[in-house]
């Protein structure tokens, strides 16, 4: 049990995440730095706000512990939408008037529960907005757009198993 906790720590320290969520396939990821700055389409790691959206979303189970303010754990999303980008919700997310696919936000969690949805509007200087194409994903379609500075870095796939 030791060495394992021991290899956890060490994994951690050196950017190394397990991912146990269907938002991204299941496994051993890594953290790394981009060469320049984000941009649409990269797949990050990034440390959801300390707000009391993402408090709810903990307490409901969506979110795990982790090392970000609040402590939460690092999400893995695609930046799919960047400062001055206008985004809409209805039967799909548009952004600046083009549908993004697999994007049909919940009206329910799987449990039930109602789900508020993000109102709409243009992403603010400094912030992202994110998505996963997986249906029960928790992404900026519920919680808008986040702190670009909450990005760790882009997320690698290591060893990945996507059931």
């Amino acid at each position: 049990m030791a060495a394992l906790l021991a290899l956890i720590v060490t994994g951690g320290a050196l950017g190394y995440r397990i991912n146990l969520t269907p938002s991204e396939p299941l496994g051993i990821w890594r953290i790394q730095m981009p060469e320049g700055p984000y941009k649409i389409g990269d797949l990050v790691f990034v440390c959801p706000p300390p707000t009391p959206t993402m408090r709810e979303a903990f307490d409901r189970g969506y979110l795990r512990s982790g090392i970000c303010p609040g402590g939460y754990a690092p999400l893995i999303k695609t930046i799919v939408a960047v400062s001055s980008q206008r985004i809409e919700i209805d039967r799909l997310v548009s952004i600046d008037g083009l549908a993004l696919p697999h994007s049909a936000p919940a009206a329910r969690d799987g449990r039930g529960r109602s789900l508020r949805r993000f109102s709409g509007g243009t992403v603010p200087t400094g912030y992202v907005f994110l998505h996963s194409g997986f249906i029960g994903s928790f992404d900026s379609r519920y919680f808008g757009p986040v702190p670009a500075s909450g990005v760790l870095g882009l997320a690698k796939a290591v060893l990945t198993y996507a059931p």
